[in-house]
């Protein structure tokens, strides 16, 4: 079987899909625990059919124009208000416990609240624009999350280091620091509540 590297596959797609993996085996729990990467590759070649079309015959233009055209205003708006109703909802059960948490939340639904104002303002909807705002505001969340003890990232760490251990052996160090990093913080947001913000979930 071709190795990923072989098929030059971005690291990106791969560790989307390992991604994507995990939460489907997280969403079906088995007798037995996932030994290999191997377990991830249906996902990864998906991943990487979808880049492969999406970027036929495409210059950074057309890219652009064909990257929004995937996604209408209509659910792209639906998108925003489900994932500000979301945070809004998180942000008010940690109001009394947590006010640092909470209020950095309240900071990403304003955010969030900008870009449904901008949408709705009736122009050409980028696509890659959105995204790198969206990214930006999940950062944030992602600092917040590091540094909230209620999260314990340390005690998180340590589960997922000894879940992966089995990894190390087949990755070079650095995708697989950064898939630790990945599933770290999917851990993290699926402990203390917080939705994924990027279009790739919409």
């Amino acid at each position: 079987m071709e190795s990923w590297k072989q098929r030059e596959i971005p690291l990106h797609l791969v560790l989307r899909a390992i991604e994507r993996s995990f939460d489907s085996f997280e969403a079906r729990p088995r007798k037995r625990s996932v030994k290999t990467l191997l377990y991830c590759q249906e996902e990864v070649e998906a991943q990487f059919a979808e880049w492969v079309e999406s970027r036929v015959g495409a210059n950074e233009v057309e890219e652009t124009e064909e990257s929004s055209a995937h996604f209408s205003a209509s659910a792209v708006s639906q998108h925003l208000t489900q994932k500000k109703d979301a945070l809004r909802s998180l942000a008010n059960l940690n109001s009394g416990s947590d006010p640092q948490f909470s209020e950095t939340l309240t900071r990403a639904i304003d955010r969030l609240t900008e870009l449904e104002h901008d949408l709705a303002g009736g122009g050409v909807l980028n696509a890659r624009r959105l995204e790198d705002s969206l990214t930006s505001v999940e950062r944030m969340l992602n600092d917040a999350l590091l540094s909230n003890p209620r999260a314990e990232v340390e005690t998180v760490t340590a589960e997922l280091k000894a879940e992966l251990k089995s990894y190390r052996s087949q990755m070079d160090k650095p995708a697989y620091e950064q898939m630790l990093a990945n599933l770290l913080m999917k851990r993290l947001r699926d402990k203390m509540g917080i939705p994924r913000l990027s279009l790739f979930y919409l």
